[in-house]
């Protein structure tokens, strides 16, 4: 059929879906290549910010009580959320706004290169035989106590934070970015961020913190799952990581780091879990992959690579989804 004598009975409202521009997606794209680029911001983090309102808040509302957390969670996630879609909403009609606004929570949010960057620090001090400047340095990857761990111990831990992070810092963020858009992405990292202020058993916390342990637990549960079925599909012992996954993740104590850490476990060969230390506190946790061999320092940049083809494989699949979410949003418009 010509052009000319084309249908004309679709409503003079519609908008015309294959000239449409699919903002959010195209701006989680740019965000991830400025953060495998240049890192996180230098200056004026948002994520920083939140961090210092969320201090104050706290000072302000806490009370040994989980009503108090909960309203401190209430406060500061659903602050961050309506910013955000304050926000989104300014930017609703200019397709170059949305696409600047998604690259620039995107970057904010997504942590990969800083979990990489602070991953091969380690890596590089233990292969040198460093071991005080791998202590020293540990912390700024995660909670354990650095000083009980011995070069092994600290390669264990290294892996076991890239996967968890993997899906903290990745994954989890453009799983909701892609489902609710710039809030998702916020609301998400600001979950995240409070749980690891708040969220930890501490004697001040162990009331006032459970509201933002659960809720990030929950936020968590796509991004971990979507974070294992990853590692599967991009690791290098697929029917191990499987294998893995199904067997071990269970026996965690946490609901979406026992997931990632099973399968990245079973897809690098290696054995995960055992003994650790958080804040002058001893946990025995279950082996993840007991099969396994004990973690070595090259494992460290094994892990960090399945990291990455994780987080780019995560980023084809979420873009797609934002994509088709803002265009049917557009078609839906485009009928009213």
């Amino acid at each position: 059929m010509r052009a000319d004598h084309a249908d004309t009975t679709a409503p003079a409202t519609a908008v015309p879906v294959p000239g449409h521009v699919p903002g959010y997606a195209c701006g989680a794209v740019l965000g991830y290549l400025f953060d495998l680029i240049a890192g996180d911001p230098r200056r004026a983090h948002p994520v920083a910010a939140f961090g210092r309102f969320a201090a104050a808040a706290e000072r302000l509302l806490w009370r040994d009580h989980r009503g108090a957390g909960a309203l401190h969670t209430g406060v500061c996630a659903g602050g961050a959320v309506a910013a955000a879609a304050a926000l989104s909403r300014a930017a609703r009609r200019s397709p170059a706004a949305r696409t600047a606004l998604a690259a620039a929570a995107t970057w904010t949010v997504v942590g990969g290169s800083s979990l990489a960057r602070e991953a091969r620090a380690i890596a590089a001090a233990l292969e040198a035989g460093d071991l005080a400047a791998a202590r020293a340095r540990l912390p700024h990857l995660c909670g354990r106590d650095p000083q009980a761990l011995d070069a092994d111990g600290i390669a264990r831990a290294v892996v076991e934070s890239v996967a968890e992070n993997t899906s903290d810092a990745v994954v989890g963020a453009l799983v909701w970015g892609a489902a609710c858009g710039v809030p998702g992405l916020a609301g998400f990292r600001a979950v995240n961020t409070l749980d690891a202020m708040v969220g930890h058993r501490s004697p001040r916390h162990r009331r006032f913190g459970w509201a933002a342990a659960r809720l990030d637990d929950l936020a968590g549960l796509p991004g971990a799952r979507l974070t294992a079925l990853l590692a599967v599909l991009a690791g290098p012992d697929p029917r191990g990581a499987l294998r893995a996954w199904r067997a071990d993740a269970g026996r965690h104590p946490s609901p979406n780091a026992g997931v990632v850490e099973a399968a990245f476990a079973g897809a690098l060969g290696v054995r995960l879990g055992g003994t650790l230390s958080y804040g002058g506190r001893v946990e025995h946790r279950p082996q993840l992959n007991a099969a396994g061999r004990p973690v070595r320092v090259a494992d460290i940049e094994r892990a960090v690579r399945l990291s990455r083809r994780v987080g780019a494989l995560a980023l084809a699949a979420c873009a797609a989804a934002g994509a088709l979410r803002e265009r049917k949003r557009t078609v839906r418009r485009g009928k009213r």
